[in-house]
């Protein structure tokens, strides 16, 4: 892979790889096309190379660490570079460290219409996105998604979830993290069976990629 040699960052992305492929690829390349909305470096042209370049080298680029990460950078002038790295687990996973971490993703959001992780949370027999109906989804949380919808639970989108966690606390809910460099994190905390089963399809598809030859 490329190595780096590029200005200002404009958008950043960590997907998790497995057996030296890109499980969620379709999906991380259709939230890298929507970050087009809120960067307009991110082209149709880049999102075109990106897809090209993970087809052709990673697989080589990949060897060392098969189960890494990919990391793709786009600078300020529209310059691109991917490199592969170690994966690293999350250390602490807590509801409030997850928590934590979507507050910090959704200031990128902002700037670029995508949350590389989102905060969700089981209530009544539904999951809760903490997201804002303008913001695309990942790959991770539009797999989340997908996967509730099949097992028939509801999903709402409700962009005051974090502010509303973080002032009144998580009471006897369960949460778990959708995140791109994570995958389906429980809340240490506050997991339970309906966050596991999320955790445990996810894994499955890891688990699906390392297996092949």
């Amino acid at each position: 892979m490329e190595e780096f040699r590029l200005g200002t960052p404009a958008v950043v992305c960590r997907w998790r790889l497995a057996n030296g492929s890109l499980p969620l690829e379709s999906r991380h390349i259709k939230a890298l096309a929507a970050r087009s909305e809120g960067v307009p470096v991110v082209t149709t042209s880049l999102v075109a190379w990106a897809k090209q370049h993970i087809e052709w080298t990673l697989r080589d680029g990949s060897a060392q660490h098969p189960n890494g990460v990919l990391m793709l950078v786009v600078d300020v002038d529209g310059q691109a570079a991917m490199t592969v790295g170690e994966y690293s687990g999350l250390e602490r996973t807590t509801a409030n460290d997850l928590l934590t971490r979507a507050q910090n993703a959704r200031e990128e959001a902002r700037a670029s219409s995508v949350s590389p992780e989102d905060l969700w949370v089981v209530r009544d027999n539904a999951l809760v996105w903490g997201t804002c109906s303008e913001f695309s989804a990942s790959g991770t949380s539009s797999l989340v998604d997908d996967l509730a919808r099949t097992l028939g639970i509801p999903v709402q989108r409700d962009e005051y979830l974090l502010s509303t966690l973080s002032a009144k606390g998580f009471g006897d809910a369960e949460v778990f993290l959708a995140s791109d460099e994570h995958g389906v994190v429980p809340a240490s905390d506050h997991g339970g069976s309906r966050a596991q089963k999320f955790a445990d399809s996810y894994r499955k598809l890891l688990v699906a990629k390392t297996r092949r030859a």
